[in-house]
């Protein structure tokens, strides 16, 4: 379905118009197809204090937003004609969804805009990006309602074992892995692959590879109506890095080629070794020396750190290898059309539009400045000290992404601002509690 089908439909009577905030929520409004004739043309505001708000509508603060010189004032939003797809449940003359994002000021905290602006910056360069990414999550059975009731705890997962790639498990799932698929039609979202994960009740969805912001909309889209999906059939999934001590880290994984102006793939060369050119070489080495000061990106809340607590399967630090897992920056593939690099750093937490926007940025740097990459990693990473290493808890991520002139040339001062400032309020938060550990451990003896 196209905008224009719908407005020229007597039949149609209102749309949805969304946007994505920091933390990949889609947050909009539905409106008449009579307003949605003046809104495709002129925009729709909405405030940017949208910007500010946690999952739960904690409001987090934005310096000039919704601070003290704040006046919760409302931006235009832009409609994407482009993104105009069909929503799964809705009755036809109500099923049209548009993407949006903010233009003027507020562009420079909206995080579909800034990858808009990276991906511009790429092309000017001669670059552009093809990329897919993987989605990993728990599905419980469980309601929202009865895992608040349990505090979260003794929560029944969806299967009771581990179980990667288990066929068993998948075939008794056939219900859920049928109807994510069915959802996935309307919603435009190219589904390439399923499977079990390596947690009970674990899972993971991977979106085709495409160019522009469509593979990041579509995976902004696939995390907003897994959870949907799950909330329709009575029970819920995360997304949380790590959920409980017992769960393996969960996360969203990230593949990216380049193409030049004429098309051609960039990161191959036959006679290389790996088949890596010096382009994809120095694609690395940008990735090596920009992505731990934008670790706060890839890692966004405070649940995001304990991914990295030892003896789960995430990265050892800014390590890359060939066809080697225990790495962060995977290069997988074998000939022009499939050679790419699989960014393992970002947490199933992350925004798919800010996680691709940084990668983005910090490889065509690399590019441009003629970066070579570190040694390539041989063996077990988690056995070898890396030479090169990314922000280990919030605090020092806050002030990594702070200090960044890279992040605020690529991504904008503005942008670093904003999203320091919103994670410290996050934390500043958190380290108010007192948790139901430290009780245990410390309020008799300790």
């Amino acid at each position: 379905m196209t905008l224009e089908d719908f407005l020229a439909d007597p039949g149609s009577r209102f749309a949805t118009v969304a946007m994505a905030d920091t933390n990949g929520l889609l947050r909009g409004q539905m409106v008449s197809a009579r307003s949605l004739k003046g809104i495709a043309q002129n925009g729709m505001g909405m405030a940017p204090a949208q910007l500010a708000l946690d999952p739960t509508d904690e409001m987090l603060t934005i310096p000039g937003v919704n601070d003290d010189s704040g006046d919760f004032h409302d931006d235009p939003l832009q409609l994407d004609p482009a993104s105009a797809r069909s929503l799964p449940w809705s009755k036809p003359g109500h099923d049209l969804l548009v993407l949006s994002n903010y233009t003027g000021a507020s562009a420079a905290i909206c995080p579909r805009a800034i990858l808009k602006s990276v991906l511009a910056r790429a092309a000017d360069a001669g670059f552009f990006p093809k990329y897919g990414m993987e989605l990993e999550y728990t599905l419980f059975d469980e309601t929202p309602e009865s895992a608040r009731a349990k505090g979260y705890r003794n929560l029944k997962t969806a299967t009771p074992h581990a179980s990667h790639d288990l066929i068993l498990y998948q075939v008794m799932q056939t219900e859920w892995y049928e109807a994510l698929a069915a959802i996935c039609e309307p919603l435009r979202i190219d589904l390439a692959k399923m499977h079990e994960e390596i947690g009970a009740g674990f899972m993971e969805a991977c979106i085709g590879a495409g160019e522009g912001v469509e593979p990041a909309d579509q995976m902004v889209l696939l995390k907003n109506f897994v959870r949907a999906l799950a909330l329709r059939q009575g029970r819920s999934v995360t997304f949380m890095p790590r959920w409980n001590e017992q769960a393996d880290s969960q996360s969203i994984h990230l593949h990216v080629s380049l193409k030049g102006d004429d098309g051609r793939a960039l990161f191959h060369d036959p006679a290389a070794r790996h088949g890596m050119s010096a382009t994809f070489r120095q694609f690395m080495g940008g990735l090596q020396k920009y992505l731990g000061d934008m670790t706060l990106i890839f890692q966004p809340t405070v649940n995001s750190y304990r991914r990295f607590a030892p003896g789960t399967f995430a990265p050892p630090g800014l390590t890359w290898g060939y066809e080697n897992r225990t790495t962060c920056l995977r290069v997988v593939g074998h000939d022009a059309g499939s050679l790419r690099v699989e960014n393992r750093l970002p947490g199933a937490d992350t925004n798919p539009y800010l996680t691709t926007a940084a990668t983005v940025a910090a490889g065509v740097a690399g590019i441009l400045e003629g970066l070579e990459p570190d040694p390539e990693t041989i063996g077990s990473g988690y056995a070898q000290e890396a030479p090169r290493d990314f922000a280990r808890s919030m605090p020092e991520a806050i002030s990594r992404l702070r200090g960044s002139a890279f992040a605020a040339d690529w991504l904008g001062p503005r942008f670093v601002e904003a999203f320091t400032a919103t994670r410290e309020c996050q934390y500043d938060a958190f380290r108010r509690k007192v948790p139901d550990v430290e009780l245990e451990r410390f309020f008799d003896l300790g």
